[in-house]
This record gives structure tokens, sequence and C-alpha cells, in this order.
């Protein structure tokens, strides 16, 4: 489109010219011949124009408003009642239907293809790098219909809200219909965005199978987590703080697995305990109210720009903030939930019952997944359930999470180098999404722990065949968990059903011919609740297999899906109907080679037109004048007789009639199907838990990795050969990495103070220390020779300088947020670790704040801590609290500088790195040493050298002199 007609259009030239050339008398009278007496209204002009990236106030202001520019276009009062719409039908169809979703990009069916028309036809023709054109009024461009799922995926990755506007008549019904000379009627079938991806549209068969040999290339995978979130917030006036509601939901056919997640807590301005919950969760996209609060704002927009590319960024859905109010949501809750009687669905009264900011994103929640027919997870009672219980897992917090590294590494935010890359050998995609889970929830309870260490010790040592036989059978499993949640919504393919009804049945089938061996070779609890139950629970797939016709299923042919069609009489009927038709039209043969007087002429099918009679023209002389002619070539003629056009009118109605009836069946179908779910889901999520437990088995089998020993009576960490698992197996066996001990004691020396050389080590050495404690408490094997545990109840982290722009916060403002956050939330069963505090100031403030910090963790916190520093006076600490305190190094070998007697040139010092952690404290942190590794050039290191002996001497000199003066005032 011609920039100039997209900026404005306010002279009647520009927008005549925009129309197509079309003049006001002459559409007037072609639309008036054609019988169109619609005018379009001032709301349908308002959609076209946002259709053409123009909003009507815009619009108006450049030229006096719509009716003085568009004068003898729309029409004056008088005029207009003789004028008619400048829109064709399809247009027409399309400004109603945009006028109720003007959020989404709309792909609207068109026999064999969908168009996108208007502003819609230009975003999608630039994210497709397709060609976009201009028809009639509007640009438009447009895809095939096999290739939707592509180009919808696609869309939706790059954000946008995508509607599929399908039509709702078959041409034979609408033949016989009273509007059979009308337009093709159209409805919005489904809607999708990136946490919704619903439904046959965007999920084809080869998402199933193909893809993991390559043969979907050009489909957009699925992420391994597609949560919606919907946050509210509520500012308590009486307590001065900010409550915040956190309602999510993992929603779709693919992806989707059906969880409801609740949780409800305070939060600070920081939004510190959201930002956890966000980067735990790794939201798709999330529902917010349009008064969102500026410090929320903050966050959300530090998470959507976190990516450099656009398919990988949360995507925020606002809507209006009354949707949020409790009394809104309430009524939304009543309505939602009085009516419900299904079994296993929630009553008002357990829903009411939840935390007002809970009810207050909830209501919203309904209503945005009822525009997308997603709302029937949130009436299970068991698909609830809270996202934090504070008993049941350890903390860690954002900068935690981030810190250690657990689930992304910190370089390109990739999960290679993480913990959980380190953990993750799972097989299935429902044990990937655990395994995720696992890792950033790591368990408290001392039996659960301890159940789940006993499960991988059996797996590890055992020479059972049936464990084996049990991890094989979960290889190259399609994604149960959300092939069920699709039946679950009713909006699966009859390839998809096949495949997960089937990967059940077998699954099953062979766990149930395991038992007798289950029962005799397997001791663990863990694993004998896990396995015994779980073919019972799988039972139900296989009498839905059994109904199904396996060729049909995998066609998608849905008029021959049921092999027995005693369950369904609907159909019966219909098929005995069609059978009806056809034995006259094939009795009919009878009388047309009578007529003909060819005793063995047999109907003919030519380009899909059925029950042809073929005559030779030289005898054409003797077909009857009422015979309709089809199709004809130099050797022959094709007909139907007035019979034969009457039966096959009445056969292709009963068999599109068929085909709707199939459809309303196969959706009864998957209803039934749906009782089952959630029985089928608990075996899923057992059959993740042994995925899980298998990898963790994998892990333990790596080199010198140990049972750590797990206890919760006693506040300690010790540890004997300590590696950090990730650098661990990066580096390999050849660059092994230096190991390390650890002893913390809760009533003995609590408090480690690290100093030494910059890059010697330091950083690596704490993070490995909290990584182990992880590691344990979520059941691993841990990279130690031996390792002995007290239950932590949490992990704080304060490592590394970097600001939040934003948030709005300077380098040193985050790092004391971040450490006020821990100094509020740390316990005597906590574990902290400080990096550095206070290098963001002067360096006396800087030593001031970080020894302050550090004897308040020592007296009143009492916490296991590490603390980093490159401030040599809070090793005196250590004489000052000797019970609790005690200084160690990165240890490293120190090449002394020389100094010229000629030049009185200082040479920087040469520092070789040990790696290993020694008593005692470092005097000095030899910077100009990585200023030599960094390839500063030597003039200036030797300036730096020179300058750093200057300063040395300076503080010696005074440090002299004050010890004189007090020896001689003393």
């Amino acid at each position: 489109m011609p920039k100039s007609l997209k900026k404005s259009c306010t002279t009647q030239t520009s927008i005549s010219r925009y129309f197509g050339g079309l003049s006001s008398s002459s559409s007037f009278a072609s639309n008036k011949q054609r019988g169109i007496n619609q005018s379009p209204t001032e709301q349908q002009f308002d959609v076209f124009l946002f259709l053409q990236g123009v909003h009507f106030s815009q619009f108006a202001k450049t030229g006096g408003g719509k009716c003085a520019e568009l004068g003898p276009l729309l029409g004056s009062s008088t005029s207009s009642r003789r004028s008619k719409s400048i829109f064709t039908p399809l247009e027409q169809q399309v400004i109603q239907l945009k006028q109720q979703h003007k959020d989404a990009l709309l792909a609207v069916e068109c026999g064999y293809k969908y168009r996108f028309f208007g502003e819609d036809a230009e975003i999608a023709a630039k994210e497709l790098n397709i060609v976009c054109h201009l028809d009639h009024n509007f640009m438009t461009c447009s895809i095939p219909t096999h290739r939707l799922f592509v180009h919808v995926r696609r869309l939706v990755s790059h954000g946008h809200k995508v509607g599929v506007v399908k039509q709702t008549e078959t041409s034979a019904i609408k033949a016989s219909g009273a509007n059979r000379n009308a337009l093709f009627t159209r409805q919005l079938s489904a809607l999708y965005t990136k946490s919704t991806l619903v439904g046959e549209d965007v999920n084809p068969v080869c998402r199933l199978g193909d893809v993991e040999e390559g043969g979907c290339d050009d489909v957009v995978s699925d992420p391994p987590d597609s949560f919606l979130l919907c946050i509210s917030e509520n500012w308590d006036k009486l307590k001065k703080r900010l409550t915040v509601g956190m309602c999510l939901c993992l929603q779709a056919v693919q992806p989707s697995t059906g969880d409801v997640l609740l949780d409800c807590f305070p939060d600070g301005p920081s939004r510190s305990e959201l930002e956890c919950r966000v980067l735990k969760i790794n939201p798709v996209e999330i529902l917010v109210p349009s008064d969102l609060s500026e410090q929320t704002e903050r966050l959300l927009h530090s998470i959507t720009n976190a990516s450099a590319q656009a398919d990988d960024r949360v995507r925020v859905e606002r809507r209006d903030s009354a949707e949020f109010e409790f009394a809104s949501a309430m009524n939304t809750l009543t309505s939602f939930y009085c009516h419900t009687q299904a079994k296993g669905s929630r009553s008002l009264s357990s829903v009411a019952s939840l935390e007002s900011p809970v009810i207050s994103c909830l209501g919203p929640l309904i209503q945005y997944l009822q525009e997308f027919n997603l709302e029937r997870v949130l009436r299970s009672e068991s698909s609830f359930r809270r996202l934090t219980c504070e008993s049941e897992i350890m903390t860690l917090s954002a900068s935690t999470l981030r810190n250690l590294e657990i689930l992304n590494n910190q370089t390109d935010g990739s999960v290679k180098g993480s913990l959980l890359w380190v953990l993750d050998h799972t097989r299935t995609p429902f044990g990937r999404r655990l395994m995720r889970k696992w890792v950033s929830q790591p368990l408290t309870d001392l039996q659960s722990i301890s159940e789940r260490q006993d499960a991988v010790q059996e797996i590890l040592e055992s020479d059972s065949l049936t464990l084996n036989s049990i991890r094989s059978l979960l290889s190259r499993l399609p994604d149960l968990e959300r092939g069920i949640c699709s039946i679950y919504h009713k909006k699966s393919s009859t390839q998809e059903f096949y495949v997960i009804s089937s990967s059940l049945s077998r699954l099953g089938l062979e766990l149930q011919t395991l038992l007798p061996a289950m029962r005799s070779q397997i001791s663990s609890v863990l694993l004998r609740s896990l396995l015994l139950d779980t073919p019972d629970q799988l039972i139900p797939a296989q009498s839905f297999l059994k109904v199904l016709n396996e060729k049909a299923a995998k066609s998608g042919n849905k008029t021959e899906l049921f092999s027995d069609l005693s369950g369904f009489p609907v159909l019966q009927e219909r098929r005995e109907q069609i059978q009806t038709v056809l034995r006259e039209i094939q009795d009919h043969r009878k009388d047309i080679r009578l007529i003909l007087k060819a005793p063995a002429l047999e109907y003919t099918t030519v380009s899909g037109q059925e029950f042809l009679i073929e005559v030779k023209n030289s005898v054409s002389s003797i077909v009857p004048p009422d015979w309709v002619k089809i199709s004809s070539t130099k050797a022959v003629s094709r007909y139907h007789s007035p019979f034969l056009v009457d039966r096959y009118k009445k056969l292709q109605q009963l068999r599109e009639q068929l085909m709707l009836d199939c459809q309303r069946e196969w959706t009864n179908f998957l209803d039934q199907f749906g009782e089952h779910y959630h029985t089928m889901k608990r075996a899923i999520s057992h059959l993740a838990t042994m995925d899980c437990l298998f990898s963790l088995a994998e892990v333990a089998k790596q080199g010198d990795y140990c049972r750590p020993e797990v206890c919760d009576n006693k506040h300690q960490i010790t540890i004997r050969d300590g590696r950090h698992p990730a650098i661990d197996l990066l580096m390999g066996e050849h660059n092994q990495y230096v190991p390390n001990h650890t002893e913390l004691q809760g009533d003995g020396r609590r408090t480690m103070i690290i100093t030494g050389p910059n890059m010697g080590g330091k950083s690596s050495y704490i993070r490995q220390v909290a990584l182990i404690c992880v590691m344990a408490q979520m059941g691993s094997y841990v990279p130690a020779s031996a390792a002995c545990v007290g239950i932590l109840d949490g992990i704080y982290t304060r490592m590394g300088a970097s600001d939040n722009i934003y948030k709005g916060r300077s380098t040193f403002m985050e790092e004391l947020t971040e450490a006020s956050d821990i100094i509020s939330r740390a316990t005597k069963q906590s574990l902290v670790i400080l990096d550095e505090l206070g290098r963001g100031t002067s360096t006396h403030d800087g030593i001031a704040i970080a020894y302050a910090t550090l004897e308040y963790f020592i007296k009143d916190v009492k916490a296991l801590t590490l603390f980093v520093t490159h401030y040599p006076p809070l090793c005196e600490l250590e004489r000052v609290y000797p019970e609790h305190v005690s200084n160690y190094h990165m240890a490293f070998l120190l090449n002394e500088p020389d100094i010229s007697a000629d030049t009185d040139e200082v040479q920087p010092e040469f520092i070789t790195f040990l790696y290993q952690l020694t008593e005692g404290a470092a005097g000095r942190s030899y910077g100009l040493n990585v200023a030599r590794l960094a390839d500063i050039p030597d003039p200036i290191l030797h300036t730096a050298a020179h300058k750093a002996r200057e300063l040395e001497k300076m503080v010696e000199a005074r440090r002299y002199a004050f010890t004189f003066n007090h020896f001689i005032k003393g």
C-alpha cells in the first residue's frame, strides 16, 4: 500500500483511489443492482480504518470528520437513504467479525485458502514473508488451508493473538436451504495465543511423531512449558504492604498439562517474591490489569525484554481493571461454579474460601479462557494446587536462581551449563517438565528426600531387568500429558487421539505384564507406589481404542472412524439412509440400460463427479432431451438423468449431514474419554516421576558422586572433595576440577570469610557449596566423596555487580536491595552467600556496610554464611568472634615483582592459581595480575604497579604512626 494512502485519508480523491477508483455514482449503482442496501455505520467505518491502520479520531482531526471528507462516498443524510454500501458482502462480514475481535489477527476461510484483510494482512505478510496486495477495499494476503497450522504457530510465536474464522455451512446443505444465494456464513472457530495453542488447527499429526525425524522442520516447536500467568495486586492499607495474588494456568493441547496453580503472598517494592515465581514458572503469557502498579510494570518490562528474539518474549495481555475487582471477580466465579455438578468438580464454597487476591485474578482468568473454550480445567478439583508451600520446599529467591545458574546460565540464558542441564537426562516431555520443578523446588521433608534417594540407589545398584524394561518404555513417547489435556478440552484430532490412546494402552498392557516381577524384585517404597497402581489407571484407554478404525483414525476420516456403530444409533441411521439412496441409484441403471439399449452400461466418475452416464457422441440422438449434460469430450458426452439429479443431490446432502453427525459424535466420544482424564493424568504423573528418578540415577553413575547424608536435626554442611557439578562436567576428565572441603557448624564455626586473588576460584567455590545442598535436598547424588547436609529452609545469595535499569536502580542500590531482602528473610536454618558486598560505593562506606552486615549475620541471624570479600578489615571478625568465624583464602603462588635499581620501575606481580581453599586470610587481591591476563598494555601496568606500591607505603606509614602514638600515650 502506498505510504501516502496508509498515513491519511483526508481527501475524497485519496479515499476514492484507495477504494479501487470507484466513483460514488457508479459504485452505488452497481451495488443497487446487486441488491446491497446497507450503508456503513460509524462503527463499521471505525473498524475499516482500524483494518487500514488509521483510527477514526485521527481521521476526523485531519479534515472535519467522516461526513465532510466522505460526503459523495458515504452520502449525506438524504443521499444515504438511496446510496448503498461500498463494501462487498465478504468485506462486510469481515468488518463485523473485526468489530468483535479487534485485538486478533483474523484468518478467514475462503474456499481452499485462509485470507487476512487490512492491517491484519500487512502484519501477517511481514511476519510470514508472503505477498500482500490490494483487493477491492482492503489489503489482503492468503495462505493455503493445509498450511494453516504452520502459519498460525509462526504468528503466535511472535506474540500475536490469532483468530481462525471458518465457514459454518456446507455447499450441499446450503444449496437446499432458503439462503442458497447468500454468502457463506462464517464464525470464529478458535483463538490462539502463546499459552492457548489448543486445537486441530495448530496441532497436526506430524507434531506427534514425524517431527522427531525431521518431517516438520518449518513448524514452530512448542516451548517446554506454556504457562498463562494472571496477576492481581491488593494494597493492604492497615498493614501498609502489597499483597500479590497469582493464579496461573498451564493450558493448551500442545502445549498443555491442565494444572492450575494458585498462590498469594506479600511483596515489597522490589517485587522480589513475584520475580522469583515468574523465574520458576517461566510463563509465555501474562494476564494483568490495565492499572498495574509502576513497580510491577517495571518488572514485567524487564522480563518481556529479556530476550532479543521476538518468539522468545513473554506476551502480556492487558485487561480491563474492573475485571480484577473483587466484587466483579466473585460474580464471575459464582456464575461459573454454581452450576457445576460433575464428579470431581470444584464447589463454589471451596473457591469462595480462597484469598481475595487469588479470587481477584481467578475471575479474569476464567473470562479469558472462556474466549478460547479452555475453561473446563478450572472446574476440576484435582487440578488446583498451591504453587509453593513454605514447609515443604526450600526457598530459592529470584537472585539465587540467577546467581547459582539453577535453570539457565548467565552467559546467554540457555540451559547448557546450568544445574538443570547437569541433572536432566529425562526421556519424556512430561518428565522434563517435572525435573525443572524438582530443581527449582528442593524438598525440606526428610522422609520424601530419603524415599527419592532410596529409589535412585536401587535403580543405580539393581541388576533387575524389570527396571531396564520400564525405562525403555519411556523412550520415544509422545507428550501424553498435553495429549490427554487436548482430549479433555474436546479439541483433539483423530490422529492425535489415536497416537495418545494407543501409547497409553501399550504402556498399560506392558506394565501389566511386568507386575509380578515388580512385586518380587523392587523394594523401594517410592518405586513400588509409583509402578504398582499405574497399569490399572491406564486401562480405560484400551476400551476407547477398540472402538476406533485404525486406518480412518490415522487419515482423519471421521465418517469411517468408528468400527462398531452399535453404540452410535444416529450414525447408524444416517448410514442406512445413504445406503438406501445408493441402492436407488444403482437400481436406476436398469432403466438407463433399457433407454440406451446398452445392457453392460456402468456409471463412471470423472473429476469427482459421480454416477455419470457416458454416451458416445455418435449415438447421442437416443439421449432423452430432459437429461442434463455434465461434461463432454470429442468422443463422448456425460449426463445425469432427472432421477439421478434428484438422488445425487439427496446423496450429497446426506453425506454432508453424516459429516456433521460424525463431528458431534466425535466430540461426545472425546467427552467420554475426558471422564477418565484425572485418573490417567495421575498415571502419567507417576511415569514422569519414574523418568526423573532414572535421570538422577544416570547422574549418579558419573565418577566420584556419592549419596549425601541428609538430616533434619543437625544445622551443618560438611562436604569432602566437593566439586561444582556444571564446571566439573564442562571441563571433563582431562581438566579435572580441583575439589575442596567445606565445614560449617551451626553451633560452632558457621561463618567463612573467603579472600584471595581475583579469578582465584572464590565464586565457583561458594556456588558449588550451594548447588551441592540443592542437589542433596532434591534427592540426588552429589559431586563429592562424602557429604552431610542439615536440611536448609532456604538459600539466599547476593553476587555480582549489575544495575537494573528497568526497575530504576543503580548497581549499589541493587546490591543493597538484595542484601536487605536476605536480612529480612534468612533464618538460622538458611545458607547465606554474600559475594563482595559493598563494592558499589566508596571504599570506606563499602567496608563499613560489609562489616556491619556480616556481623549482624554472625550475632543475630546465625545462618550458615559464606562471605567473599576483598576488604582485609573484615578478616578481623575472626578475632572478635573466634568460635563462629574462620578466615579462608584461595591458595596461589606469587612471583614477587622486580624493581629496577636504575629506573625505579616496578613490575606487576605474576600469580599462579591453585584453586585450593586454605585457612587464613589473603593480604591482597593482586588485581594487576588480572590486568596482565586481560592484555592491558605494559606501560599502564607499570604505572599501576608503581602507584599501588606508593599507596601501600602510605597506608603502612599511617598505620605505623597510629600504633606509635597509641604506644606513647599508653
